[in-house]
């Protein structure tokens, strides 16, 4: 079986960040890339559009918590959409740090090879949507079941 490429795979959110996601910076356009030489020409970068819906992409990094490898903790989402996806508010936690917990609607996954030296299999986060966690909603247990710290009853 062939999967053509540029394949995008729809996901839930919670498949993708199984204890959720923190925004990291701010929402700021994908533009594309210019060469010196077209720099030196005076050419200005151009705003990419996704080739599936037409839409302009946008970027935003996040902190996944439930990364188990480091290259894997900090993620970049695509964000189609027309107009700059407005991010929720960010809650403090302590005096001068402040969190961004954030759910993006329509995710898609697209598999891609990643690396420079070494290569993996990574993958392409798109989605349709920013929108803030839903609020009372309660805490997800990992994989394994429990929740960190949670000792197995004894047999």
């Amino acid at each position: 079986m062939a999967v053509p490429y540029g394949t995008r795979f729809a996901a839930s959110f919670d498949q993708v960040f199984p204890q959720g996601a923190l925004m990291v910076g701010v929402v700021a356009p994908d533009m594309e890339y210019l060469s010196q030489e077209d720099k030196a020409r005076g050419r200005q970068p151009k705003q990419k559009v996704d080739e599936q819906t037409g839409k302009r992409l946008w970027k935003v990094v996040v902190t996944d918590p439930s990364a188990e490898k480091e290259r894997d903790a900090s993620v970049t989402i695509l964000i189609t959409a027309d107009v700059q996806p407005v991010p929720p508010a960010a809650v403090q936690v302590m005096p001068g740090v402040e969190v961004r917990p954030v759910v993006f609607d329509g995710l898609t996954v697209e598999p891609r090879v990643m690396g420079d030296k070494f290569r993996y299999q990574g993958f392409t986060i798109r989605a349709a949507g920013i929108v803030a966690p839903a609020s009372g909603a309660a805490p997800k247990k990992p994989a394994g079941g429990q929740n960190p710290g949670e000792q197995k009853p004894a047999a």
